[in-house]
């Protein structure tokens, strides 16, 4: 990451994907790492949700970007979960 140059790019501050995930956070218990985030008063977007890779919830980071909080299935390696998803 870097600073805002300008103020078109501070404009852009959390919106660079558009509003879509493009960071991603594995776990390995993404029940504890939900709670524990949400203890912490990180804000979920979607909560847990199974999907054919794995778990996932969505969260923002301070700036609005949005972050895959993933735990994936143990039949799934990274790039099963690339191509796939």
């Amino acid at each position: 990451m870097a600073k805002a140059a300008n103020e078109k790019q501070a404009a852009s501050i959390g919106n660079q994907t558009g509003g879509r995930v493009f960071l991603f956070l594995f776990t390995d218990d993404l029940d504890r790492d939900y709670a524990l985030y949400q203890q912490r008063g990180v804000r979920f977007v979607r909560p847990i949700k199974e999907e054919p890779y794995g778990r996932v919830a969505v969260f923002e980071d301070l700036y609005g970007n949005q972050w895959d909080l993933l735990q994936p299935n143990e039949k799934n390696s990274w790039g099963e979960i690339s191509a796939n998803g």
